[in-house]
């Protein structure tokens, strides 16, 4: 069996979802680490310390487990700055391996920055690598909508660059595909089209009655939910303006339904508060919907399941997803989903079949869709059912093989001439030859 090098350099598989750096990669890191490790593969997950009092070793499950590098101050910081740090992590990453027993067959690296030190280890290891980049920086400063949002010419030029240089890539789906070759020039032979998985012993229907008990929601309240980061490009003002319109619309509705928001860190003082978080909790007190509105914080991904399930339905308004990993887990836990039709989220909605697809930054379009499911059962358990079925087809298993398969591929076909001259400034400048 084969040994593969993780690389999730800027955040931990294990830390808790809806905080500034963590959501869908992390659950993708983790579970697919774990599911390699069930089939006999052994698997290091290679990410920077951010306590000094975790321990530097942690187990992810069988033939699996997270070792905590020193890359910077080992503390929670903005993900960008961890470039300045690239060097040292990659040095501390060879130190590491060259103290244990066995080479990696493949480096299967995550996120742009993690790019960065696969191009170096490719060089040092000779070792054939596989890159996702989860998001991609063009994408995002699409729909970025001020300067603070942009990211930077650096991320983007370093995207470019580990497109080139690594062995395979791997697009969640076939819009992903084409923007990298659109927007980059990523050559099409490198890029296999892999989706993400749902972990389907975690995520399943629950009894909507005893999870409402579990989680103190009254069994005859409706519950709207989102799940994921609180920064702008998720869209929750748009949810938000979105709740305001049916309560407008049906104040009926005002004492027997209410919106959670799961992420982030709603209860810290002022001074301390995510800009966004500040900026939505102002924006519910605006629109009078102060009372119908939660703001619950983040949640450890076993806790999710109780709220997916207690849910009539599950919004994803973002303004850009790569796959939509919330979307998939709500569809495995029997709740309807309202997406954005962007992204990946086109793929793994089926409108009018699984939840809804409205248009991108339309409360409206949300309202009216939101107003329709909580007003037809029928039509929310139908949508739910199906939901449920189709996220069958994204189980784990399913997933990993198709990793494993390309896995294999390249061990089988080696890797070509490495591109960079000095990968070592490459891992630290994100330059590279063309």
């Amino acid at each position: 069996m084969y040994r593969i090098a993780m690389l999730s350099v800027h955040t931990c598989p294990k830390a808790a979802l809806g905080g500034k750096e963590t959501g869908g990669m992390n659950v993708y890191v983790r579970d697919l680490s774990r599911e390699l490790g069930r089939r006999g593969f052994t698997v290091d997950v290679f990410t920077r310390s951010q306590d000094p009092s975790a321990p530097r070793i942690v187990d992810l499950g069988p033939n699996a487990r997270t070792i905590h590098l020193n890359a910077g101050p080992e503390a929670p910081y903005d993900k960008n700055a961890v470039h300045k740090h690239i060097g040292e992590f990659t040095d501390n990453l060879l130190e590491f391996v060259s103290n244990a027993d066995g080479a990696y067959h493949v480096v299967h690296s995550h996120y742009w920055l993690s790019g960065l030190v696969a191009q170096r280890l490719r060089h040092e290891w000779n070792t054939p690598v596989m890159h996702m980049f989860h998001t991609l920086g063009k994408l995002k400063n699409s729909v970025a909508r001020s300067k603070a949002e942009l990211e930077t010419p650096l991320r983007v030029e370093s995207e470019r660059n580990v497109m080139n240089s690594v062995d395979r890539l791997i697009a969640a789906n076939p819009l992903e595909k084409a923007q990298m070759i659109w927007l980059y020039g990523a050559d099409p032979s490198k890029i296999e089209v892999i989706p993400c998985g749902v972990d389907l012993d975690l995520f399943y229907p629950r009894s909507q009655t005893e999870v409402k008990a579990r989680i103190d929601v009254p069994d005859y309240h409706k519950m709207v939910l989102f799940v994921g980061r609180i920064e702008p490009l998720k869209g929750i003002d748009v949810l938000i303006k979105a709740m305001a319109l049916v309560v407008e619309k049906r104040p009926e509705l005002r004492d027997d339904f209410c919106l959670c928001i799961i992420g982030g860190e709603p209860d810290v003082a002022a001074e301390d508060m995510n800009r966004e978080m500040a900026r939505l909790q102002d924006m519910r007190a605006e629109l009078g919907i102060a009372d119908v509105v939660t703001f619950l914080g983040k949640r450890e991904q076993p806790a999710l399941p109780d709220y997916y399930s207690a849910a009539e339905v599950c919004v994803v308004p973002s303004h850009y997803e790569s796959f939509g990993m919330v979307a998939l887990e709500a569809m495995a836990c029997g709740s309807p989903v309202i997406a954005s039709r962007v992204g990946g989220l086109t793929f793994t909605v089926k409108d009018g079949h699984t939840g809804f697809l409205v248009p991108n930054d339309d409360p409206h379009a949300l309202a009216e869709k939101l107003g329709l499911l909580l007003a037809d059962e029928k039509l929310k358990q139908e949508m739910g059912g199906r939901a449920a079925e189709l996220s069958k087809r994204y189980a784990w298993p399913l997933v990993a093989e198709q990793i494993v398969a390309a896995y294999r591929d390249l061990v089988m076909r080696g890797r070509p001439q490495v591109c960079c001259t000095d990968t070592r400034d490459a891992a630290s400048t994100g330059s590279c030859c063309e």
